[in-house]
């Protein structure tokens, strides 16, 4: 089969650019012929022309690129992760002209937040959800923290929810975990539309022993990601212990100077950072905006490391508080401090969750396991486009557009 895939990367590494690189990768492997539309926002240094703004609603070069290539290679299924900014929701028209199937990856809440995290002033927001416009956006710059880029990304929003792209234009979306499919049920999306398929860890490292004794925290370091919490939590500990701070990001300064046996290493390359895990006593995730999945946690589980996680969002489906880690209140830094605690004074619990861990990943989150979902869903996707018609609809810019 050949599959286009499509993808907007982001200035730094995300998880999504990642998932893109495992999905990529994992198609390869089996067989399949993978062309890529991929732009890269690394040359976008504030988001602030009007061009860039317009061309996030309808970009005419990514549809004419896309809908050659997809004519080019006769593919039957395009898969999108992230079209935003520069490549446009003028991808779905482009491929759906063509005749293919469209398969959205929700690895954001985008098409339904202008912030994209549902997450504003420090606590979940769905101030936006349900509203005929997404006024709230504006009045609080939820995108980036600016007016305009907000207008941009909130009005691409509505207009395509306003011309029907979202229902009409996408065969199937894939959610990361059954949190991302009630939110977007509750907003109004079809049931039948949206398939739950996890994320996976592409390369095994195997099992770890945790010899290092240290807690470990990898991603960015920002407010959503309870860095704050974090922090504060570990000044409350009861016994000397040492955190390893993996990332970078607006908190930097403060995970550097806090002292009392943190220890911030900066960015690090992947392996390194899949070395920590395996070294780790444990994973802390102290998230407090809405998780749509957690990919750190499934990598601590790959090397066999237990996670000390916030109760919000997506993470209670990976981490079962007992077995394969410990759960906390979110935004409650004297709760995450009991935890680890209690995760410290019992090792022989510690040992058992890491078994448990490294079963839990074998049992989902390998690609031998991914791979049979994801063709599925594609052949859902592909079924739906045949029963919808192989009418090849023209879009707005193109010339055959009565």
């Amino acid at each position: 089969m050949v599959v286009v895939e499509v993808h907007n990367h982001y200035c730094l590494r995300a998880g999504e650019d990642e998932c893109f690189a495992d999905e990529r990768e994992l198609l390869q492997s089996r067989g399949h012929e993978i062309r890529c539309v991929e732009v890269d926002n690394a040359h976008l240094t504030a988001f602030g022309t009007w061009p860039v703004g317009i061309q996030a609603a309808w970009n005419p070069g990514a549809y004419r690129k896309l809908r050659d290539l997809v004519r080019q290679w006769r593919a039957p299924v395009v898969a999108v992760r992230n079209f935003f900014p520069q490549l446009s929701p003028s991808v779905y028209y482009a491929a759906r002209a063509e005749g293919a199937a469209v398969v959205q990856t929700l690895d954001n809440f985008r098409i339904l937040c202008a912030g994209a995290t549902l997450f504003r002033a420090g606590r979940p927001c769905t101030d936006c959800l349900h509203r005929a416009f997404p006024w709230p956006a504006l009045l609080h710059r939820c995108y980036r923290h600016s007016a305009a880029a907000t207008t941009v990304a909130a009005t691409t929003a509505w207009v395509h929810h306003r011309l029907g792209t979202w229902r009409n234009q996408i065969d199937m979306y894939i959610a990361p975990s059954h949190f991302v499919r009630r939110v977007f049920l509750d907003a109004g999306f079809r049931p039948e539309q949206i398939a739950v398929k996890p994320h996976f860890v592409r390369h095994d490292p195997g099992a770890g022993e945790g010899a290092g004794g240290f807690l470990l925290y990898a991603g960015r370091l920002s407010p959503e990601k309870g860095i704050g919490t974090l922090l504060t939590a570990w000044r409350q500990l009861g016994r000397p212990a040492t955190l390893r701070v993996a990332g970078g990001g607006p908190l930097a300064e403060a995970v550097a100077s806090a002292g009392n046996g943190v220890v911030h290493l900066g960015f690090l390359p992947a392996s390194d950072v899949q070395q920590l895990m395996r070294q780790a006593a444990a994973l802390i995730c102290p998230s407090e905006w809405q998780e749509p999945f957690g990919r750190v946690v499934i990598e601590a589980f790959a090397a066999g490391t237990p996670v000390i996680a916030s109760e919000i969002g997506a993470l209670p489906e990976l981490v079962e508080h007992g077995r394969t880690g410990l759960l906390f209140r979110p935004g409650d830094a004297a709760d995450l401090a009991a935890k680890i605690d209690r995760f410290l004074s019992h090792p022989r619990q510690a040992r058992i969750m890491r078994r448990e861990a490294r079963a839990e990943f074998e049992a989902k989150y390998t690609a031998e396991r991914n791979y049979p979902i994801l063709m599925e869903i594609y052949e859902r996707a592909i079924r739906h486009r045949h029963a919808a018609g192989d009418e090849r609809v023209p879009a707005p810019d193109d010339p055959r557009h009565a």
